[in-house]
């Protein structure tokens, strides 16, 4: 509890030098311990693993950041006592896990360098679980580091390993490989491996297990489906398309899933803008960021808007709608 409020302190100002380096010292603690021998009484810490997997649920980011670092924490005690494989493979699943959601927090928060080095770590436990799931679902899901931070050939590169480690059988992690390689496809201007793509993501979605089609950051449900596609139908200028996936994935998001619903509203601007109305473009984004909490008008959610900036020609730079967007996203 003690170590829970001190994160929770630190994290109160944002990814401050003292919060990072509070984070990189949970991380690395667990990190070190991550080689031979281990654990035991694993429920628990199972059970913590698919709470986080559920997403904010509302809370800022930062709190779920910090109380998810407390729990991951927890696993170096067991990590450092000896015991049979088996229980070894499921802790370090558990440890891949977590680390794994740190790093997508980390994400969205926009702390890029310290959100690589939790993959990092979340790849090292997921070698060692031996789940090459696991191991996909870190790869596809550091791909979405630079793919939602403009590397978009190191995306597709990662996306393409995810893809060759998951195979070809129906996973939650091939699809979500697939779909992530779409969109870094799309924003790389390789329009017919983007096409490509999604024709196996969406293959692969159909056969999908129900097992896997829950709306977690662990499993890859309906709405997660769509709100991947809306974004690489955007980026390959393929309006209606990307519309009737807005349109789904927003009746298919709880009303608590605030950067979600704020990104899906950020690529409908983006799909007005590339229909000619740049004014609405700005307004929309304007609105949608303005609407959200301070904790959530950073990292990626600023990024996608800021990318839509980037898109609108200089000469437009001087209209008022263009220049409310940039003010706001500079703010």
């Amino acid at each position: 509890m003690k170590r829970r409020n001190l994160l929770r302190g630190a994290l109160a100002a944002g990814l401050t030098a003292p919060a990072l380096a509070a984070l990189t010292a949970a991380r690395t603690d667990v990190d070190q311990t991550l080689s031979p021998d281990t654990p035991q009484d694993l429920a628990d810490l199972e059970a913590a693993a698919e709470s986080y997997g559920y997403g904010y649920h509302g809370q800022a980011p930062t709190r779920v950041l910090a109380d998810l670092v407390t729990d991951f924490t927890t696993l170096r005690p067991l990590l450092t006592i000896p015991q049979p494989a088996p229980v070894r493979a499921r802790l370090c699943r558990t440890a891949g896990q977590m680390a794994g959601m740190t790093a997508i927090v980390l994400h969205d928060l926009g702390s890029r360098r310290e959100s690589r080095a939790w993959f990092a770590t979340a790849a090292r436990a997921a070698a060692e679980s031996g789940d090459p799931h696991l191991r996909a679902w870190v790869l596809a899901r550091e791909a979405m580091v630079p793919l939602n931070y403009g590397a978009q050939k190191a995306a597709a590169q990662l996306a393409d390993q995810a893809r060759q480690t998951a195979g070809t059988r129906p996973t939650a992690a091939a699809v979500l490989a697939a779909a992530v390689a779409a969109r870094a496809y799309a924003l790389n201007h390789q329009n017919e491996q983007a096409r490509q793509a999604l024709t196996a993501a969406d293959a692969l979605m159909n056969r999908l297990p129900a097992s896997e089609r829950s709306d977690t950051w662990l499993t890859y449900g309906e709405q997660k489906h769509h709100v991947h596609l809306s974004h690489a139908f955007t980026t390959l200028g393929d309006a209606r398309r990307a519309r009737e996936s807005q349109q789904r994935a927003l009746e298919l998001s709880a009303p608590t899933s605030t950067m979600t619903r704020t990104l899906l509203n950020i690529d409908a601007a983006a799909c007005a803008h590339h229909d000619g109305d740049t004014e609405q473009a700005c307004r929309r984004t304007v609105d949608a960021l303005t609407a959200l909490p301070a904790d959530y008008r950073t990292g990626l959610v600023r990024r996608r808007a800021l990318d839509l900036y980037e898109a609108i020609p200089a000469q437009h730079h001087h209209e008022r709608a263009v220049r409310e967007l940039r003010d706001v996203v500079a703010g």
